[in-house]
């Protein structure tokens, strides 16, 4: 993927992962701090999304995430209040930093769809916002 920067909504960027290529296959890694840039404090998958479901669907108050589609692909809309961005996740080396405040949408998954999400910040369900208007309200304050 090739996107410049100005594209993205506030805060959100590639993250792409070192990927060793040789005879055996290609391995792709990434360390909290260094090419993930916060501690990892909780990790979690989806996977065998059910065809036309959605996943995420809110943004977050404090957490930051980076998704990466660790098989097959799927559409990650980006928004962060004035602008929206989608990209097709199929490259598991190629990750998107989302920072909080910005809305995530996650769809259009093919049949072996599966990501990867590491977060900033372990499970809390008060830092989410799951109403688009409680949103954008949310942003409007930043």
């Amino acid at each position: 993927m090739n996107i410049p920067d100005n594209r993205f909504p506030r805060g959100c960027k590639l993250i792409e992962l070192p990927n060793v290529v040789d005879d055996r296959g290609m391995l792709a890694f990434g360390e909290g701090g260094r090419q993930i840039p916060f501690e990892i404090k909780r990790i979690f998958w989806t996977y065998h999304i059910k065809g036309g479901n959605v996943r995420g669907d809110h943004a977050h108050r404090s957490c930051s995430m980076v998704l990466f589609p660790i098989g097959g692909s799927y559409s990650i809309e980006l928004d962060d209040g004035s602008m929206r961005l989608t990209l097709r996740m199929d490259d598991p080396h190629i990750g998107v930093l989302i920072p909080p405040g910005v809305w995530c949408r996650l769809f259009d998954f093919t049949q072996q769809a599966a990501c990867i999400s590491l977060a900033s910040e372990p499970y809390e369900a008060e830092d989410y916002i799951h109403d688009y208007s409680e949103f954008l309200e949310f942003v409007s304050q930043l």
